[in-house]
């Protein structure tokens, strides 16, 4: 007898293959069978006649590094169909993490400074079975943590000594199977660190067959530039190089996604290269002085001593203080910032491209999130491939599951194919839609059906179902050969 059948809905495999109707059967924790199954008996059985069944969608790009074991119910992921989560992108990673003080920012977006209580990779990844959060979790390890575990200060290059004991703690990680190094090179706790630091870490990915992600020294004027930075740092590696939320940022920078995509495919004629992409033209993160600008509207999140300035503008805040933006920014800080920068045409064309796999870049502990945190994946199915019909829905899904879990190696996931896991949603194709907004950010998503995390139903009819069944995933085989299964 099989756990659960799901009967009757629309398959969509994560290939990017057109969908075909058929029963899905779960035994064990896996998917069992593939067909007409009607007939067959099962504990549990779900209608999915006029719904969607996919792979669970996997983000590629979170911040969700402390909350999977701190709120492991994982609401704003579950509700969308996400089923995975990358962690310990940009450089900021919960482990390895000995702090001498509270969190630098920008790894402050991660909590406050009781919540980085692990050591090393092992203690966290300790901690994540322990919590056994409703998503199962794969992790990079952060170029800031490292620095910030052997470094008296982060506004300059590391010393040899230095690199060494991070390259030491890179090691032990990988060992324990993390998916590789993220950098955030655009912080000002990286950004002194220079190309051959970074080129002197990610040597120990190959060894490994691990992969380098970044968040590039600058989204800005220079980006081209910045891009061959992570070239440069993939080839000298011989590892698979991952550009985080890929974007032409700042007024001046519009227009420029042809440019910027023709960069990355003349990249991958001789590196594997791929980027992650959310699906809005505004980005999230701490206020930046250096992103302070009158060109696009800056909405202030938080601010630790204004908290009350919330959800309001920088613009009217600076107008409320007679004073000019600058001024009011450093007069808010440490605080939280949207930045509605881009441009539509850009994110359109970036999230359209045969390399760019699905990431929510969500902040969780943000008091008044980015609405990606709750509506990046529905709003991909919904307004992205049903009403504006930027590519096919199966595109779309193969976008979030078969080509992100190819790319970190994630074996047995991101398919619906016999002995797979059975990590699934099942959605209503007509109906799903994102529901947050800027203003109204923390609302769950319309037409998710169901979700199931490692065959057990986690999710139903907008409701948790209070079973979680996440793991901690670590690294498979080498990303050098799991990267290209998908690869154009």
């Amino acid at each position: 007898m099989y756990d659960t059948l799901i009967h009757g809905a629309l398959i969509y495999d994560g290939t990017g293959a057109p969908p075909q109707r058929a029963d899905v059967a779960l035994a064990d924790g896996r998917i069992a069978a593939i067909g007409q199954l009607a007939a067959e008996p099962a504990r549990a059985v779900m209608a999915g006649s006029g719904l969607a069944l996919a792979p669970g969608f996997i983000d590629a790009h979170t911040h969700d590094d402390t909350n999977v074991i701190r709120t492991p119910d994982m609401l704003p992921k579950l509700s969308q169909g996400v089923t995975t989560v990358v962690v310990g992108n940009c450089g900021i990673s919960a482990a390895p993490v000995s702090l001498r003080g509270d969190p630098p920012d920008p790894m402050n977006l991660l909590g406050e400074r009781q919540a980085f209580s692990y050591p090393t990779f092992a203690d966290y990844t300790r901690a994540v079975d322990a919590a056994q959060p409703s998503v199962n979790v794969a992790a990079l390890v952060g170029h800031t943590a490292l620095r910030s575990n052997h470094m008296d200060r982060l506004d300059r290059p590391a010393t040899a000594a230095e690199t060494q004991a991070m390259r030491t703690q890179l090691r032990e990680a990988l060992e324990h199977g993390a998916l590789g190094l993220s950098t955030g090179l655009a912080y000002a706790s990286a950004f002194d660190s220079d190309t051959a630091e970074v080129q002197a870490l990610a040597k120990e990915l190959d060894a490994h067959g691990a992969l380098y992600t970044t968040h590039l020294r600058t989204e800005f004027d220079a980006i081209l530039e910045a891009m061959q930075e992570a070239y440069d740092v993939g080839t000298h590696a011989r590892v698979p190089v991952i550009i985080s939320h890929l974007k032409c940022a700042g007024a001046g920078n519009w227009g420029r996604s042809r440019e910027v995509l023709a960069s990355l495919d003349t990249a991958g004629r001789r590196l594997p290269v791929g980027c992650d992409c959310y699906p809005y033209a505004a980005s999230s993160s701490t206020l930046d002085l250096k992103q302070v600008t009158s060109d696009f509207d800056i909405d202030i999140t938080w601010s630790t001593p204004h908290p009350e300035m919330a959800g309001r503008t920088l613009a009217e805040i600076a107008a409320d203080w007679n004073l000019p933006l600058l001024q009011a920014a450093r007069r808010l800080q440490p605080a939280g910032a949207v930045y509605h920068g881009m441009d539509e045409a850009d994110v359109q064309r970036i999230l359209a491209h045969e390399r760019t796999m699905i990431g929510s870049d969500g902040l969780p502990n943000d008091p008044l999130p980015h609405p990606r945190l709750w509506g990046a994946f529905p709003r991909v199915l919904g307004h992205y491939s049903r009403d504006l019909k930027l590519f096919a829905l199966e595109t779309a899904i193969h976008k979030m599951t078969g080509l992100t879990a190819s790319r970190f190696g994630l074996a047995d996931r991101g398919l619906i194919k016999k002995g797979c896991q059975a990590d699934l949603v099942l959605f209503d194709p007509a109906t799903v839609i994102d529901r947050a907004t800027f203003s109204q950010p923390v609302q769950p998503a319309s037409g998710i059906e169901g979700v199931w995390v490692n065959g057990v139903l986690s999710y139903r009819a907008g409701q948790a179902t209070g079973q979680r069944a996440g793991r901690w995933l670590p690294r498979g085989k080498d990303l050098r050969a799991s990267f290209n299964t998908y690869q154009a």
